[in-house]
């Protein structure tokens, strides 16, 4: 008797540590959304009007003060114009270059400067020269395109994008 109950309660343990592990989290550390200051209230700003803030209050401004109006959408920067960034001197880029960015420009994809195609072309025949898999390198390629400032998904999608890189770069820049 005395056996069985150390048993189940050994199994009642292990359970309940158990249980407490798995509550500790899904191993998710990212945020699911921002956290906003409109529409929160305070026990400060439910105060009367009369009462006078505390003094660790009296310097920080209240949300009401702090939050844009609702009907102004936050400032954005504009982007830069294509045109606005220095590009490289052609002079300066080699043949199999030339060869690579005009391939690129053939099949609809213009980098906005040569370095950006270049440094995925480079990517792209280093990669392959070291064994990676063609799902690697399309998920690195994909994103370098895609981060390209004068990318632009409306035209094609970015994995159409990095899937021309790949080609590309395989057909006429790696050697």
């Amino acid at each position: 008797m005395h056996r069985t109950r150390g048993k189940v309660m050994g199994v009642a343990v292990a359970l309940a540590a158990t249980g407490l592990l798995a509550a500790c989290g899904d191993n998710d550390s990212t945020a699911t959304s921002t956290p906003s200051l409109t529409g929160t209230t305070t026990a400060a700003s439910q105060a009367p009007s009369s009462a006078a803030p505390a003094p660790d209050q009296a310097a920080t401004p209240s949300a009401e003060a702090t939050a844009p109006p609702a009907d102004e959408a936050p400032e954005r920067p504009e982007p830069v114009p294509t045109d606005a960034v220095p590009q490289a001197d052609s002079g300066a880029l080699g043949d199999k270059d030339k060869q690579f960015l005009e391939a690129l420009a053939a099949k609809g994809v213009t980098p906005s400067t040569p370095e950006i195609a270049l440094s995925i072309g480079a990517y792209v025949c280093q990669g392959s020269a070291a064994g990676a898999s063609d799902q690697d390198l399309m998920t690195f390629v994909s994103a370098m395109a895609g981060s390209d400032p004068s990318f632009d998904p409306a035209k094609m999608p970015v994995e159409q994008a990095g899937q021309i890189y790949l080609d590309t770069a395989r057909q006429t820049y790696c050697s």
